[in-house]
């Protein structure tokens, strides 16, 4: 099933796997979000991609408006991570539970995706 990604500026339809979105890294992350990208690149980038960019076809990505705190509050990524996600924003895909970790690592997680959204304009 194809994502919810948009046609590419020339009308083409981007690559499955290829980034949803352009994501600007910060050029220091806090302590806990250093360790919460660590986290985050073993058991979240493989499915929502490296720096959260999501992967088109396989999952969305976290620095979109859809996931600002507003919206998804930091409970909503560690609910996700406990008992996954019915689709409801998109068109992935249920999200299975991620097994192995703690409430402290999805904090460390959703603080470094925190980081990296309001590097990108995302608050």
């Amino acid at each position: 099933m194809r994502g919810a990604g948009p046609e590419v500026a020339d009308g083409s339809v981007p690559e499955h796997g290829s980034p949803m979105v352009e994501v600007r890294v910060p050029s220091e992350l806090s302590a806990k979000a250093q360790i919460g990208k660590r986290g985050f690149d073993a058991r979240c980038a493989e499915c929502h991609g490296p720096s959260a960019a999501g992967q088109d076809g396989v999952a969305p990505p976290l620095i979109h408006k859809v996931y600002e705190p507003s919206h998804h509050g930091d409970m909503s990524f560690l609910m996700a991570a406990k008992n996954g996600v019915r689709a409801h924003h998109w068109s992935f895909g249920n999200m299975p539970p991620i097994d192995g970790l703690t409430d402290a690592d999805v904090a460390n997680i959703t603080l470094y995706v925190r980081e990296l959204q309001r590097e990108n304009g995302i608050q």
